[in-house]
């Protein structure tokens, strides 16, 4: 039985598996052995649309339907702990209290946008919790969960992955967090 891909007006849904040019490598490589990726659509979109809310006011996509991923580093005795948090659009992720408890560091701050791009293997403006290094954690918020077609980024700026939110919430290492963005 084929699964169906999810659909948003005014966005052309293609099966990421069967379109591997559409996204960045490390995301085809993890889409290649994710069970879950049958149910996941990529769209190609305009590359100077890639942020949220370009994107969203262009294509008519609610902001609740959005997902940003931010990655956030900190440091505990000398170890480096980074998490990808992914949260919904229309909210920001409680890095000073939330993710600095899970990560257990004394200071969390956004990964530099260079690190965050040569380490993700992605583009800014596309990053993704979809194939991201093996060592970061995968923090998700719960609200992510309840999304019916999650726009997410696809590793390149030129195209978004649309995930039911219940799959973003099965990713291989993902932990669902109550209260990670406000």
């Amino acid at each position: 039985m084929a699964v169906e891909l999810p659909r948003l007006p005014r966005l052309t849904s293609l099966p990421a598996l069967d379109h591997p040019e559409l996204v960045a490598p490390p995301v085809a490589a993890a889409l290649a052995s994710w069970p879950g990726a049958a149910g996941v659509a990529v769209v190609e979109i305009d590359p100077e649309l890639a942020d949220t809310a370009a994107m969203s006011a262009a294509y008519d996509v609610p902001m609740e339907a959005g997902a940003n991923c931010v990655l956030v580093a900190g440091r505990r005795e000398g170890d480096e702990r980074i998490a990808a948090c992914l949260v919904r659009a229309d909210t920001r992720a409680d890095v000073n209290h939330t993710v600095k408890r899970l990560l257990d560091v004394r200071k969390p701050s956004f990964l530099p946008l260079e690190r965050a791009v040569a380490e993700s293997a992605m583009e800014y403006g596309g990053i993704t919790p979809v194939g991201l290094p093996e060592g970061w954690r995968l923090l998700v918020d719960a609200r992510v969960a309840d999304i019916d077609v999650a726009v997410i980024g696809s590793g390149l700026r030129r195209s978004k992955l649309l995930v039911p939110g219940r799959l973003l919430a099965q990713l291989p290492r993902a932990e669902v967090v109550e209260g990670l963005a406000g």
